[in-house]
């Protein structure tokens, strides 16, 4: 029988809905794009695995700053954001949506499917491949507070984790530095040892990265951890996915040239594109997206 434990933590202040999001962005201008967004800039992980996969399809991320982070808020709250920045997307004419959210996929990606007609390829924590990786039989999960205790991870566990210890680590804090770009500051570094020491101590030989903004931690995760640990992102897991989705509809672009990346967000637009020009490698300009 499968085993998992809870570590619990704070509850970080909770932000206040608003109206849906509008952009001075025509429809023309992101007709047959790829739509990828998340809580914040973590979803630059993600968007990246599918930038190297299909390099030649123009791409539209984005970052529901103003709202960040979904992993400690209500679950009406999340499908409320998830479906404002999806049906806007859609409405923008993306030919897909890519969640780059474990939370928002958890908790709404099932409503979004439900609401579109458009495909929808959703991230979620690699427990399957972790049991199928650990040798210790002891595997570490580090997520938000929302998906560690959601269903959906419940499900996953259940289906994947017989005679496995699963320990779901919620990772208060650790959203917010990436979201500052703040990566390998002594004040980082102390919080991931913070939460990971305790798996590491019962044995966890494997780590899943369950939300999109820790791969940008991987460097400080793999010191702290040590090289027998390891760090599992599901992101080319994703890209894959998103792949076949368009090739079965026929949707993968023909043309030869490199695709365009267009970036918006509807927290503070100076702090994003230090953050995503940072996190993207490369200089960004990140647009407005504003509440009606």
């Amino acid at each position: 029988m499968c085993k998992f434990f809870f570590y619990e933590n704070p509850v970080l202040h909770i932000r206040t809905m608003s109206q849906p999001i509008a952009s001075a962005t025509t429809a023309k201008q992101l007709q047959g794009a790829i739509g990828v967004f998340d809580s914040g800039v973590g979803g630059l992980s993600v968007l990246r695995a599918i930038r190297a996969a299909l390099p030649h399809e123009h791409l539209v991320y984005v970052a529901d700053s103003g709202h960040a982070p979904y992993g400690d808020q209500s679950e009406a709250h999340i499908t409320q954001r998830t479906l404002t920045v999806g049906n806007w997307l859609a409405e923008q004419g993306v030919k897909a949506i890519t969640i780059a959210c474990n939370t928002a996929t958890v908790v709404a990606a099932k409503t979004l499917r439900e609401q579109t007609h458009l495909p929808v390829v959703a991230i979620e924590p690699a427990i399957k491949p972790a049991v199928a990786l650990t040798r210790s039989g002891v595997v570490g999960v580090l997520a938000t507070r929302q998906t560690v205790h959601s269903a959906a991870v419940a499900r996953l566990v259940a289906l994947y984790g017989a005679d496995k210890r699963i320990l779901l680590q919620a990772c208060p804090g650790w959203v917010e530095q990436v979201e500052r770009a703040d990566l390998h500051s002594a004040e980082t570094e102390a919080l991931l040892r913070q939460f990971i020491t305790p798996l590491l101590e019962q044995g966890a030989d494997t780590l899943v990265l369950g939300c999109t903004h820790y791969p940008f931690l991987r460097d400080t995760l793999a010191r702290i951890a040590g090289e027998r640990v390891t760090l599992l992102d599901p992101a080319e897991a994703v890209a894959r996915e998103l792949t076949r989705r368009l090739a079965d509809n026929g949707s993968l672009t023909t043309q030869t040239a490199l695709g365009s990346v267009k970036f918006f967000t509807t927290g503070d637009v100076a702090q994003a594109q230090l953050a995503v020009t940072h996190l993207w490698g490369a200089t960004a300009q990140v647009e407005a997206l504003t509440s009606d």
